[in-house]
């Protein structure tokens, strides 16, 4: 790997015309940008730090474990977090790896999907851009729905638990309750993300400064509190098999488990998608994809680490009919209190804990999707692109924010109808992101291996091998996480993962084929 100081000048592929002249830029991201045929329409105020603060808060550790705690509980136990969780970040930083030479290359909001375009050439570049661009974009809402409706159902077991538990004649908010939660929890986000940017950037680094506040202070004091303590060899090599889902594979189960890493694993396009706010954004943009990766794999295995020596009855969390009617985490904090103390109100302080970091997670979620479909739109992609385009008079795309919130709960609706039809549909947020980091890298070692001319970082001569790694990865946890998870199979227990993706590439070819194929031309520059 390089990083080479003050290199922007002239590395276009040969696929790429400038109109004219780009003004002079002391910045070397803007002046990137500049030769890429974009002009500066966002303030460019990010230092490296607040870059990559965005996307760590956006994996969040903190979030995606503690919310999917059950899955890997169920599919593994200890085993597949300590293990499962290592493998999986090793393969991530690959993808990050190769996406962070890509972003340097072209640091711009698009990010992808404008990525996917200047890779794939010319005849390819329009539909390499519109499949890309829509899967990020689809995954990227879906990934803000699915954090903010996660912090709503956590609000509503702290409710539960704070007035009793299940046990207690605590109350249990409704699906209708659930769902209000979860838009007020979107209104909040999108009135912060219309603040200026150097206020996100302030919530930002403070997210960053909190999950590893949350981090430590729940990996001591879970354990700590807890009257029973596993020992290290339940840690490290007890492997639950009991999933009640009717699977005995021991590698399937194993495999399974990946999903708590995977789905956590996600969110660091981010680091793309404010380059055009970033000073120096072809050289902080990619330290900011790979720093995030490499700093949430080494925190998150401590913290897994740290709560699972507090686990010593696997299936007492699972029970719906304990205090947290199942939330094993929520069960976990709590139960070590009120064991200790007499009351669990210990347990629902670390809950909130977690809650401030999956609030925050979503807050800079919905940052990173205002700016992509600022990008798409920029470039006509979107219906109605001129409104999602529009930025207000402190260079934010307002509109963008709104309608990226908007769409969030539109999402989350689908949880009244049925909690499997929401599932299916914020299982895009995994696989729809990993297709879209994907295709740009499978660009780059394909249509691409001869003409791609790196930016200041690269990865030298590996560049095309851990693309291929990184390819495969993808294509891997696609296949894996649209697998059977629970046998019989019946409509209550299907993964309807691949039904959904299936319709997100159903409808994404559909609207090329149809219609956008006439006039939707890839990234048009607007310096002319």
């Amino acid at each position: 790997m390089e990083w080479k100081s003050g290199q922007i000048q002239s590395f276009l592929p040969q696929h790429i015309h400038q109109t004219e002249t780009p003004p002079v830029s002391t910045d070397s991201g803007q002046a990137r940008l500049n030769q890429l045929g974009y002009k500066q329409e966002l303030k460019r105020d990010l230092s490296f730090w607040s870059n990559f603060a965005f996307s760590f808060s956006i994996i969040s550790i903190v979030t995606g474990v503690t919310t999917l705690y059950n899955t890997g509980l169920n599919y593994g136990g200890p085993v597949s977090f300590v293990y499962g969780w290592l493998i999986v970040g090793c393969f991530t930083l690959l993808v990050g790896f190769s996406m962070a030479e890509i972003c340097s290359s072209f640091p711009t909001s698009g990010g992808l999907y404008y990525w996917s375009a200047k890779l794939a050439g010319p005849n390819w570049a329009p539909f390499a851009s519109w499949i890309t661009g829509w899967f990020n974009m689809i995954g990227q809402w879906a990934v803000t729905a699915s954090i903010d409706f996660s912090l709503a159902q956590m609000i509503s077991v702290m409710i539960l638990l704070g007035t009793g538990g299940m046990n207690g004649g605590g109350y249990n908010p409704s699906k209708y309750v659930v769902i209000g939660l979860h838009a007020v929890i979107l209104v909040i986000h999108a009135l912060l993300n219309s603040l200026p940017i150097s206020w996100l950037s302030f919530f930002g680094r403070f997210a960053a400064a909190w999950n590893i506040f949350g981090v430590i202070l729940l990996t001591i004091t879970i354990p700590l509190v807890a009257t029973e303590r596993a020992s290290a060899e339940f840690v490290f090599t007890h492997f639950n098999r009991d999933n009640e889902q009717g699977i005995t594979s021991t590698p399937y189960i194993f495999f399974l488990g990946f999903l708590l890493s995977q789905y956590t694993l996600t969110g660091y396009d981010a680091s793309a998608h404010m380059t055009e706010e970033t000073r120096n954004a072809d050289i902080n943009g990619p330290k900011g994809i790979i720093s995030s990766i490499g700093i949430s794999v080494i925190v998150g295995w401590i913290y897994i680490v740290g709560i699972t020596f507090a686990v010593t009855d696997i299936s007492d969390l699972l029970d719906p009919g304990n205090d947290a009617g199942g939330y094993a985490i929520a069960e976990l904090f709590y139960s070590s209190f009120k064991n200790r103390f007499g009351h669990g109100f210990g347990g629902i302080i670390c809950l909130g804990v977690a809650a401030v970091a999956i609030f925050f997670c979503g807050m800079s979620s919905l940052t990173s999707n205002s700016r992509m479909a600022f990008a798409f739109s920029r470039d006509g992609a979107m219906p109605c692109s001129y409104l999602w385009h529009e930025v207000n008079n402190q260079d934010i795309p307002i509109n963008a924010v709104w309608f990226s919130a908007l769409i969030a709960f539109c999402m989350a609706l689908t949880s009244l109808g049925s909690l499997v039809a929401y599932q299916a549909m914020v299982s895009i947020a995994t696989i729809g992101l990993y297709i879209a980091y994907g295709l740009p890298i499978f660009f780059r070692v394909t249509l691409a291996r001869k003409s791609f001319v790196p930016g200041p970082y690269n990865l030298g001569r590996y560049g095309v091998v851990i693309g291929w790694i990184a390819v495969v990865w993808v294509v891997l946890i696609s296949v894996l996480f649209s697998l059977p998870v629970a046998y019989p199979i019946s409509s209550l227990t299907l993964n309807y993962t691949p039904v959904a993706v299936g319709g997100v590439i159903v409808l994404t070819l559909g609207s090329w084929i149809v219609s956008a194929r006439h006039w939707f031309k890839g990234p048009v520059t607007n310096i002319n």
